[in-house]
């Protein structure tokens, strides 16, 4: 594979309806978006808007014979990567290079388990500050995706591909030097801001502006910088302040995606999240109780929106 022509994105969420828009742009022929049917009846009469332009990606479902993808986005929810994973099946092939933009640190080790992990990068979102309602998708910053080999002294040829593609679609990247550092330092945010956020209901002006609010979600992350410790991934308190600075720069009335999900009746990713922190906070003997305190807050709140819906 010389250059990466083929490209099938699952999961078309804020995150996965950004990114494919950008891909859309520069050539919408290269791209194939991978739905139920039911999913892509509702998208065609729908359509996508991003940033206020209409969008009609190509669609295809699981069942349908597809020559194999060049390189494979996952942008699904942690509920839904099991089923994603048996969907992408007629899209990967011996070179087809995947890519995950979850959050949290498992969804990698999940899909290598199916499809191994020679040709499985290491990936992740930074500084997006994408909200869906439905079809509609806003952000003022489209962030940058963080992704590599666990280690990126040098650049893997599948790692090249990637950096040439993105910079050929104009998708911002970074290629850091330590993949599983960075992907814990994402890790950290997510389960400070993003869970925070959930039981707030606050965009990010709360966290800019509300001064224990911000506390709580630097209290949640510094869990994590401890349990790092513990599993050789050193974070320290200058992570927290670096993620600060970007927390300060965004929309302040932009949303994490646990909120738009608490919104929206969803389920959300808090057993990936704060259900991983208590984890390995009992593998390691170490107190984790904002985290274990959010953990019982968020599965309350989805229950309870359960019984509000009479389910």
């Amino acid at each position: 594979m010389k250059k990466i022509e083929k490209v099938s994105i699952i999961g078309l969420g804020a995150i996965g309806a950004a990114y494919a828009s950008k891909i859309y742009e520069s050539d919408s022929k290269s791209l194939q978006i991978i739905a139920d049917s039911e999913r892509i009846e509702r998208y065609k009469s729908e359509g996508f808007n991003v940033n206020g332009n209409h969008y009609e990606f190509n669609y295809i479902t699981p069942e349908e014979n597809t020559e194999p993808a060049d390189l494979i986005l996952v942008a699904v929810k942690y509920s839904g990567l099991q089923q994603a994973i048996k969907d992408m099946k007629k899209h990967v092939g011996p070179q087809t290079i995947i890519l995950s933009l979850m959050n949290g640190i498992a969804s990698e080790e999940m899909i290598a388990a199916t499809y191994g992990d020679e040709n499985l990068l290491y990936g992740m979102c930074v500084a997006i500050d994408a909200v869906r309602e439905r079809n509609t998708i806003q952000f003022s910053g489209i962030g940058k995706i963080c992704f590599g080999e666990e280690l990126n002294t040098t650049h893997s040829p599948n790692v090249q591909l990637v950096k040439e593609f993105f910079e050929q679609v104009k998708i911002p990247y970074e290629i850091p030097e330590n993949m599983l550092r960075t992907m814990w330092w994402k890790f950290m945010i997510n389960v400070g801001v993003n869970q925070t956020s959930a039981v707030l209901r606050g965009n990010y002006q709360v966290f800019q502006e509300v001064p224990k609010a911000r506390q709580l979600m630097i209290d949640a992350m510094q869990e994590v910088v401890t349990l790092s410790e513990k599993v050789g991934i050193n974070l320290t308190s200058k992570d927290i302040d670096e993620f600060l600075v970007i927390l300060d720069a965004l929309s302040p009335q932009g949303k994490t995606s646990m909120l738009q999900d608490i919104e929206a009746g969803r389920k959300t990713e808090v057993e990936y999240l704060a259900g991983k922190v208590s984890e390995l906070g009992q593998h390691y003997l170490i107190p984790t109780p904002i985290n274990d305190m959010l953990l019982n807050l968020i599965n309350i709140i989805e229950q309870a929106a359960l019984v509000n819906k009479g389910k």
